[in-house]
């Protein structure tokens, strides 16, 4: 994908004049970074050729910078899935509150990511800039607060998510909480699946429990009960009528969702199972993960895993399968490291010996899970858990939510580009500072503006959500219901702030307010009033007005032969027009009495007939 970067990302010192940032030395800030797929995808549609013919006539990308241009999309390397590997830090963004992110989760369209954590609340970050959109309440209460899980329907309609107090909420794509199931469950929504249909949800729980839901009727159609301890993770089948979950009994289990039957259980793993995910490309695949510090890839025709992901120092916390490419798995680990394998590389370190795949033996059934190492590693990804994983749709960027408070972008390099293996994400803040490609100093400036940044895109969110009525300046409207927002502008067009511009030099900065006595003196046709209490108009700086002409008569015009003009043209004049003794204004430059310069009279040059 293509970005901007001007200074080249975090491994580049920032300051004035061009110099490191030594001794708090404040600088100017650094620019926001934005990714725009757009151009990667244009250059996708106007050089590609239809897979049938096996014909590429796209110039291949090569190890240079000057191959910026020949990216390309996830989606047009389908069989590349090496050239997706995010490895690269673009940004990271942080909350106001500054607590944990449990749940991240890129909206269907891919435009923004929404977090949930433990405040309890909804926070929306854009796809391109990064930068913060909104905040809202989704489940907020004084005792047990916190997101815990969300979930987009298939038909990207609805968006359901549970709390930390056993709650689940329907929410619609603009974020308006149209219902909440309040005794879903009796202790924490860990996870949430969608049937194929949508006509129906499944929800695991702390309290031992799976449940089948009514989506449109809001009610328990069945409660799965097997487990003998929490339930942390739930998944059903893209295509078929199976269900899986994953406990803290160690168990994984499969679901038939018409009969609340326990199909199978797989004994496979020796800790909590932390995380149980269908591959969304090939549907024969199923993802575990535990805190035993290993993750197995099961296929569902063999019933057995085929696949050991090893590598892990630590309890794996996270995991999710690439949108577009059926190989690549990505995990999370308590110790904040982020892993991708692939599934056809293992990756053995030196000195180990390569198994085979279940596939390739004459004896699939009791050959031994092929054992899979990482493609790359991002050993410092996050300071604390990484709780939550998710791609976006077009398969460019991956988004990790950790206990440290901050929400993480990542993406594949660019061509010819290898300093993303020495930041601080790789090697450790104490390395990268020894070798000169982080700066403790500016990293604290760093967080410090990107902390100001935050605040600020709040705050014009914030305002920006103001509700305003539709009315013209200086009227004003009640919204529907009849309540306005107090902190609304008033009378003011949408996207109109409530002051008005300043006058430009040298103009009055207002209209003098009229007497009542003398506007009702207008309205009942007598004597209007004067203009000399008005403010002269001195012009702009620089361009003074001409002189007032002066001893001048006003303009000679028959009022009675223009009224007969207008009537025979069926245009009547009010009664009363004009006022008796209707003066001229004094100061106001009239013509001669043959009204305009060169015409004699007051009628018009085509004898009273206009054109």
């Amino acid at each position: 994908m293509a970005f901007y970067d001007e200074n080249g990302g975090d491994s580049q010192h920032f300051g004035r004049g061009g110099k490191s940032f030594e001794g708090g030395i404040a600088g100017p800030r650094r620019p926001r970074l934005v990714t725009d797929y757009g151009s990667s995808l244009v250059q996708w549609m106007r050089t590609r050729q239809p897979r049938y013919k096996r014909g590429n006539r796209i110039e291949l990308e090569r190890p240079s910078p000057s191959y910026v241009v020949d990216m390309l999309p996830p989606l047009a390397r389908i069989h590349s899935p090496a050239d997706t590997l995010p490895v690269r830090h673009l940004h990271q963004s942080i909350g106001k509150s500054k607590k944990p992110i449990t749940v991240v989760r890129w909206t269907p369209e891919g435009r923004r990511l929404l977090t949930g954590g433990h405040t309890g609340e909804f926070m929306l970050w854009n796809g391109t800039a990064f930068n913060f959109e909104t905040v809202m309440d989704a489940h907020y209460d004084q005792l047990q607060a916190g997101v815990t899980s969300l979930s987009w329907s298939h038909s990207h309609d609805w968006l359901i998510s549970g709390g930390q107090k056993g709650d689940i909420k329907y929410w619609r794509p603009n974020f308006n909480n149209v219902e909440t199931i309040d005794d879903a469950h009796h202790d924490a929504v860990r996870d949430l699946a969608w049937s194929p249909t949508d006509a129906k949800f499944l929800s695991a729980s702390d309290d031992t429990t799976l449940k089948i839901f009514d989506f449109t009727a809001r009610t328990t159609d069945t409660t799965l009960t097997g487990h003998n301890w929490d339930v942390k993770s739930c998944d059903w089948h893209p295509t078929k009528g199976l269900l899986v979950s994953g406990s803290k009994d160690h168990q994984v289990k499969f679901w038939d969702p018409r009969t609340a039957h326990c199909l199978t259980t797989l004994h496979s793993h020796k800790n909590t199972v932390t995380a149980t995910r269908f591959s969304r490309v090939n549907h024969n695949l199923l993802a575990t993960s535990s805190r035993d510090s290993t993750a197995r890839i099961f296929d569902l025709r063999m019933m057995r895993d085929i696949c050991i992901l090893r590598g892990h120092e630590k309890p794996i916390s996270s995991l999710t399968w690439h949108p577009i490419h059926s190989t690549l798995v990505s995990t999370g680990s308590e110790d904040g490291s982020l892993y991708h394998y692939l599934l056809d590389e293992p990756n053995l370190p030196n000195g180990q010996i390569p198994t085979i795949a279940p596939y390739d033996s004459p004896d699939p059934a009791n050959t031994p899970a092929q054992v899979i190492h990482p493609a790359h590693k991002i050993q410092y990804a996050h300071g604390a858990t990484i709780w939550s994983l998710d791609w976006h749709p077009l398969g460019h960027i991956l988004a990790s939510g950790s206990k440290d408070n901050f929400t993480r972008f990542w993406s594949r390099p660019r061509p010819g580009e290898t300093s993303y293996l020495k930041d601080r994400f790789h090697i450790g803040e104490e390395a990268a500072e020894a070798q000169g490609t982080w700066n403790r100093g500016f990293g604290k400036r760093q967080m410090r503006e990107e902390e100001e940044q935050e605040i600020q895109d709040e705050a014009d969110s914030l305002a920006d959500q103001k509700p305003t009525g539709p009315s013209l300046p200086g009227i004003q409207i009640a919204p529907p219901g009849g309540v306005a927002h107090p902190d609304a502008p008033q009378g003011m067009l949408p996207g109109i702030g409530a002051s008005q511009p300043p006058p430009p030099p040298g103009m009055p900065g207002s209209m003098p307010q009229m007497d009542p006595g003398r506007l009702a003196a207008l309205l009942s046709n007598q004597q209007p009033p004067q203009a000399n209490n008005f403010p002269p108009n001195t012009g702009m700086p620089g361009f003074p007005m001409p002189p007032a002409m002066t001893g001048t008569p006003p303009m000679n015009v028959d009022l009675a032969e223009l009224q007969k003009q207008l009537l025979s043209q069926g245009v009547s004049l009010p009664q009363n027009f004009p006022p008796q003794n209707f003066p001229s204004n004094p100061g106001f430059p009239s013509f001669p009495s043959g009204g305009l310069p060169g015409l004699q009279g007051g009628g018009t040059p085509d004898g009273g007939y206009g054109r």
